[in-house]
């Protein structure tokens, strides 16, 4: 090889390796770019998943709010009376922490009412299971109390009805369009 070709190779290697630095550079600048839409994709995406979680709660706060209200004048579960309704109990004992829906109270009796909007099996086995266990472990107030259950809710599917009525569990739902106006003060504008 003579000097002539070694030279050539050598300016082809030189050339080469700054279009390969200036493709890095490229590269990197592409990379920050690509950074700093990605650090705003993901705070937008945390807005979004705040802003899910608020509906979600929001729609939960309004179906325990409706059955609530609907319960307090009348506090019966089928044919048993009930003295006390409390609403959004949270109690955390020990180890444990539960939170309670709806909770009716008489003499010897307990109802837990478990609130969604729209019911699933799950939530009626979490209901016969690990809610009736914790309110158990929880309450020593109430341990000799019978303990009934009923599932509330504006959406039911026929199975998940029939699985209640199997297990004892109350169903209760919305009916027509039964609606509390106050209107006391109204005037005309």
């Amino acid at each position: 090889m003579t000097d002539k070709e070694l030279r050539e190779i050598m300016a082809k290697l030189a050339a080469s390796q700054v279009k390969t630095e200036e493709l890095f550079r490229q590269t990197e600048e592409q990379m920050k770019k690509t950074d700093e839409q990605m650090k705003k994709t993901d705070a937008k995406l945390e807005r979004m998943g705040i802003q899910l979680g608020n509906i979600n709660q929001n729609i939960g706060y309004t179906t325990e709010e409706y059955f609530y209200n609907s319960l307090f004048d009348n506090p019966m579960l089928g044919n048993i009376k009930f003295d006390t309704i409390s609403r959004s109990l949270h109690w955390k004992v020990k180890k444990i922490e539960e939170e309670f829906d709806i909770v009716m109270y008489n003499g010897n009796s307990v109802a837990i009412i478990e609130c969604k909007y729209k019911a699933h099996k799950n939530d009626l086995l979490k209901l016969m299971t690990k809610k009736v266990e914790n309110f158990r472990a929880i309450s020593d107030d109430y341990k000799d109390y019978t303990i009934y259950l009923g599932l509330a809710s504006f959406g039911f599917y026929p199975e998940l009805e029939q699985f209640a009525h199997e297990n004892g569990v109350a169903i209760l739902k919305q009916k027509g369009d039964v609606v509390q106006v106050d209107a006391d003060y109204l005037k005309a504008y």
